[in-house]
């Protein structure tokens, strides 16, 4: 934790605004222009509004609120920010693509399982690093020593750390860190303050031991009870839709005429394997109503996914209405009279419209499906595209954010996503891989 979020990473920063120790850029061109790190501090500042609250605290502006940012804040925009606005940004390609290896190499250690091939790729690539950072800001000179400081060394003995004790999120300072700022609260005498702590850590010892004996988690829950939206007014549970729930608002308002006779028309032929003609003619019979939230609940993370149809934005908003979501595509869709191949793609987009549709029993008989109840979304696909330099990295940039209009099965809907706006493009952030359960909350 300290180690790259609150001294590596900082140093860099510091090197690349010219601010550290005093030490120019030598025979180097990794120094950014004041008005590019300024755009890049706003940027980092408006991605709060892009970025859902389920992802963490809002970062402020690096270039102005440095010292508003913690190590959790530091691990986020390295992580997730940086890569994104750091890109076409120093007057050297090679600057970036060496902050893209350090960011893919802590992406590997903060896996939640890591095996003995990935402590390896970790092991040479900090050497690898480590001898580029030489190269690139120490400059194999000895009166630019001091931007070698032993936290760069310190980067070398990181694999060994893991082989030895296991992954990083074991033993890291996040929660020995939170659970210090639980005691402050229990200091009730100045004057006796050690026994007012020793007191609150045996009381709260005893009552998480009477939790796991009796199974009173819920009842003997002090603090802020987790919202439970199985037990919102107006949520609904389908039978089949094991992994998510809806919730409210609900409007019974019949969604869009085109959007009805064209896209889910044909979404529910592939659904129920029917002719088109068998839809159109009883599609009018299908009750529909539409609900402004879907809920996953087959994860910890618990995704609440609005629909931007229904989604009234306050002044601090943080957009939830942005997924990733899976449709099967034929590779030969191109070649005329090819076999049908289909395989699983995954798309990003903003979701428009949740549809509930209510089967009748003549409808279910014309549709041949047993299914009383259907979800189905809408999504306004965002085409994706390569960039370069990015490639280690989760992190897809769009094209347009205007493409076409997906139905799908809403259990295709995967997870809710981030974006961060550089200029033109949008980069697509998903905090749902491997990183999920590392990532401090």
């Amino acid at each position: 934790m300290h180690l790259i979020w609150e001294n590596l990473m900082k140093n860099l920063t510091l090197l690349w605004t010219g601010e550290f120790k005093g030490v120019d850029e030598g025979d180097g061109c990794y120094e950014l222009s004041a008005a590019i790190w300024e755009g890049i501090g706003k940027a980092t500042a408006a991605s709060g509004d892009t970025i859902p609250s389920c992802y963490g605290c809002r970062v402020p502006n690096v270039s102005t609120d440095r010292s508003y940012m913690s190590a959790e804040m530091w691990s986020f925009w390295i992580l997730y920010i940086g890569p994104v606005l750091l890109r076409n940004r120093f007057r050297h390609a090679r600057y970036y693509k060496h902050f893209v290896e350090l960011v893919y190499l802590l992406t590997i250690c903060l896996q939640f399982q890591i095996s003995a091939s990935e402590i390896e790729q970790v092991r040479t690539g900090f050497i690898k690093w480590v001898t580029d950072y030489e190269s690139l800001y120490y400059q194999r000179d000895p009166t630019r020593v001091n931007v070698c400081p032993v936290t760069v060394h310190a980067l070398l003995h990181i694999a060994g750390s893991i082989k030895a004790m296991g992954p990083v999120w074991c033993y890291w300072a996040f929660p020995m860190e939170r659970y210090c700022g639980t005691l402050s609260p229990a200091i009730r005498s100045w004057r006796n303050p050690w026994r007012s702590m020793d007191r609150f850590v045996l009381e709260t010892a005893q009552l998480t031991q009477i939790k796991v004996v009796y199974d009173m988690h819920v009842g003997l829950a002090l603090g802020r009870k987790a919202r439970v939206h199985d037990s919102v007014r107006g949520s609904v549970h389908i039978p089949g839709y094991t992994s998510c729930i809806l919730l409210p608002p609900r409007s019974k308002v019949r969604p869009d005429l085109l959007l009805i006779q064209k896209l889910l028309s044909a979404a529910l032929v592939t659904r129920f394997n029917v002719s088109i003609q068998v839809i159109h003619a009883h599609i009018g019979e299908v009750f529909i109503e539409e609900y402004g939230c879907l809920h996953r609940t087959d994860t910890s993370e618990g995704d609440t996914m609005y629909a931007n149809s229904m989604y009234k934005r306050a002044e601090d908003h943080r957009d939830p209405t942005f997924v990733r979501y899976t449709m099967q595509v034929d590779l030969n869709a191109r070649r005329r009279g090819a076999t049908i191949r289909l395989v699983d793609r995954e798309f990003y987009g903003q979701l428009q419209h949740i549809m509930h549709l209510h089967l009748p029993s003549h409808v279910r008989t014309a549709f041949k499906t047993e299914l009383k109840d259907l979800i189905m979304v809408a999504v306004r696909n965002a085409p994706v595209k390569q960039v370069s330099g990015m490639e280690p990295l989760d992190i897809h940039v769009a094209q347009r954010m205007e493409g076409a209009l997906d139905v799908v099965d809403a259990i295709s809907v995967q997870c809710l996503i981030g974006r961060v706006v550089d200029g033109r493009e949008c980069a697509f952030i998903d905090c749902s891989g491997s990183l999920v359960r590392c990532m401090p909350s």
